[in-house]
């Protein structure tokens, strides 16, 4: 059975997708060597021997605006198919694929391992769609283990610079998986994504945990705001009144949901350790802890950490972030290591490009920054590439300074 379906002339980037999926996903390709699009979906598909396909590629060396139209039929009249664009990203035409229905942008030179992570995800997808989004009792994990990472930023108070840390992490990440990263605002009540991202959303938290959204995935999606930096959005009502509509066993749901169409969710949780915080931490791969240089934000940290390690929903991959270090605060990073037991991953220095871009509703990662902080921002995004890869480290023990 061809699960996938290709269409370039390139013979380089056919080998490199027949060694992606061998051995590793069931299927085979099958290639029309031309890039010339087709008019309609079943001029394409009557090329097809056997069943039709699960992912389509178009690419490389396929006209991006050919594919787009092309595309946004097969979303219409094939929503079961997976489309994947092979060319070179940029924010223009992330947008434009956006809203025609792609399921990922692929770089035509991406490495082997890459593209079997994406074409795993996309087949998934589709296979979601196949089965109408109902779950398959026969899969032990959930759909955010099968799918996505899920990275929950997390702090025990508020005031260290959460939100911007969280909507820097997906810009950066949309970067790497342009139109695959979505950052959620779970700060119910008093949320500022929308703001942070100068976005006027027309949906929100509330619509996506309720009626059709949260029975149909394609609903969902189409409740997400789209940026201009090739990620989406899902931001919090405007009345913190809505809040008490809400509840855990929603958000987990919508976040595994999420995760079996995106290859990143950021969720930007509220202070402390509320319900809708933990029901994130419940779903996340990922959890990076924020503190500011502060003694009670820092004992803060600590008892966070202990208390999810007591409740066991301490992810495996932790990262630690110290935001608006400042040498004068009278602390140093190696007080805080020895304070929440764990070495510090990522220093964030205080930065007034970055107060200045949080203003203006551009994120410093919108655009090329030499700011230092940028740099240390880029340093956690990078923890996350799948080509570079890190594995969470141990704690160490070291004597408490801070107590």
């Amino acid at each position: 059975m061809s699960r996938f379906l290709l269409v370039t002339s390139d013979v380089t980037f056919e080998q490199r997708v027949q060694t992606a999926i061998a051995g590793r996903i069931p299927g085979a390709v099958q290639t029309v060597y031309n890039t010339q699009v087709p008019d309609t979906p079943d001029e394409l598909l009557r090329k097809v021997v056997g069943e039709l396909p699960a992912v389509l590629l178009l690419g490389p060396g396929v006209d991006a605006s050919d594919a787009l139209r092309l595309a946004s039929v097969f979303d219409v009249q094939h929503p079961e198919i997976s489309l994947v664009l092979v060319a070179e990203a940029d924010p223009a035409l992330a947008l434009a694929a956006m809203r025609a229905g792609v399921r990922d942008i692929l770089e035509p030179q991406a490495e082997v391992d890459i593209i079997r992570v994406l074409l795993e995800r996309a087949c998934h997808t589709a296979d979601s769609r196949r089965r109408g989004l109902i779950p398959d009792p026969s899969l032990d994990a959930s759909p955010s283990r099968l799918g996505g990472r899920v990275i929950a930023v997390t702090s025990p108070k508020g005031g260290v610079g959460k939100t911007t840390v969280a909507t820097n992490l997906a810009v950066g990440l949309g970067k790497l998986a342009p139109m695959s990263t979505v950052l959620v605002d779970l700060d119910v009540q008093f949320g500022d994504v929308a703001a942070v991202l100068n976005l006027t959303p027309e949906h929100t938290l509330t619509d996506a945990v309720t009626g059709a959204a949260a029975q149909d995935t394609m609903v969902l999606k189409a409740f997400l705001s789209v940026h201009p930096t090739s990620i989406y959005a899902l931001c919090t009502p405007d009345s913190p009144a809505e809040a008490d509509l809400i509840n855990a066993d929603q958000i987990g749901h919508m976040l595994d949901q999420l995760a079996s169409e995106f290859q990143f969710v950021v969720v930007d949780t509220a202070p402390g350790l509320g319900e809708h915080t933990l029901a994130a931490l419940e779903a996340a791969t990922d959890v990076v802890f924020l503190s500011g240089m502060d003694v009670p934000g820092v004992r803060g940290l600590r008892k966070e950490i202990d208390v999810l390690t007591e409740l066991q929903m301490l992810p495996g991959s932790r990262h630690i972030v110290v935001n608006m270090a400042d040498r004068a605060s009278g602390l140093s990073v190696q007080d805080i290591e020895a304070t929440v037991r764990t070495p510090v991953d990522v220093v964030v220095p205080r930065s007034k490009a970055v107060t200045y871009s949080t203003n203006k509703g551009e994120p410093i990662l919108q655009e090329a920054s030499r700011d230092k902080a940028a740099k240390a921002l880029n340093q956690l995004v990078a923890r996350f590439d799948p080509a570079h890869s890190t594995a969470p480290r141990k704690a160490v023990h070291r004597r408490a300074v801070l107590q």
